[in-house]
């Protein structure tokens, strides 16, 4: 299988790297995605048997302000990708995101639940599901949160870092999500390609994020404790940390039906300490 991925520096596109070296991995300079048409170009020049959109508008609250910019690369690049795609009847693999959801209540959405994003960053995702579904064929959009690794940038990147020169830090405790690691998500990509080979029946959208859900703050001592930093962290609501883009409160996700392609939740906690290992590593 001859598998094409858009992204190579991102933290999913290093992950997919380390795990299928032979894929073909395009940089922006190979494949820029504010440029739909090149993307669809870059397709047809490669003439892979699947792809893997590892790429993406990821700047939150600069979509605010940019939110052309984030629906022409999180909307229009992937609609002109997956009708390459499916005009070839070849798997076609979106990462999506929990944003797409308004955060309201507190049991986790099935992939089927009604969205409503609250932000530009959310609505430029959604809209690259729906165009991604529009076009048909073989597809799987999987939407997951909070993604961490040992590349770019990441809360637990963040958390680090502050530690080195604080021993107390406000971190927001009411927004409440599954922790997930970009490795087990490119391993999620990975294992869900070969299945919508063999069948386009399990085309539709998916959940998965890292479990046990916990909060902003939950997630930040555990990185602490894990890390050995001593670290005293307060949880502050949301409101006290006021952001351009609104966040979802409840980003739990259902990601049950991922059985489909024989895939488990993973526990965040596991892949933490894989991470600050990974890290260590490069010091």
């Amino acid at each position: 299988m001859t598998l094409l991925v858009f992204g190579s520096s991102g933290q999913v596109a290093i992950e997919l790297a380390r795990r299928a070296p032979d894929a073909v991995f395009l940089s922006r300079a190979e494949a820029d995605l504010s440029d739909p048409d090149a993307c669809a170009a870059a397709i047809a020049a490669h003439a892979p048997s699947a792809v893997i959109n590892a790429a993406a508008y990821t700047a939150v609250d600069k979509a605010e302000d940019d939110e052309a910019l984030a629906t022409t690369i999180n909307a229009k690049a992937p609609a002109a990708m997956a009708e390459a795609c499916a005009a070839r009847d070849i798997p076609f693999v979106q990462i999506s995101t929990d944003y797409v959801f308004d955060g309201s209540g507190d049991t986790p959405r099935a992939p089927d639940a009604p969205t409503a994003p609250l932000n530009a960053y959310g609505r430029s995702k959604l809209a690259g599901e729906e165009a991604v579904r529009a076009a048909g064929g073989r597809w799987a959009v999987l939407r997951t949160s909070w993604v961490f690794s040992a590349h770019g940038n990441n809360f637990v990147k963040t958390m680090l870092r502050l530690s080195g020169t604080r021993d107390a830090l406000n971190v927001v405790d009411d927004q409440i999500g599954g922790p997930t690691s970009a490795a087990r998500i490119a391993e999620a990509c990975l294992a869900i390609v070969p299945v919508l080979a063999r069948d386009a029946g399990t085309s539709g959208v998916y959940h998965f994020t890292g479990g046990p859900d916990a909060s902003w703050a939950d997630f930040a001592r555990a990185i602490f404790v894990a890390a050995g930093r001593q670290v005293t962290v307060t949880g502050i609501p949301s409101s006290d940390y006021p952001t351009p883009a609104r966040r979802p409160l409840n980003s739990r996700l259902d990601c049950a039906t991922l059985a489909t392609f024989g895939i488990d939740r993973p526990d965040w906690r596991r892949d933490l300490g894989e991470v600050l290992q990974d890290l260590g590593e490069q010091t």
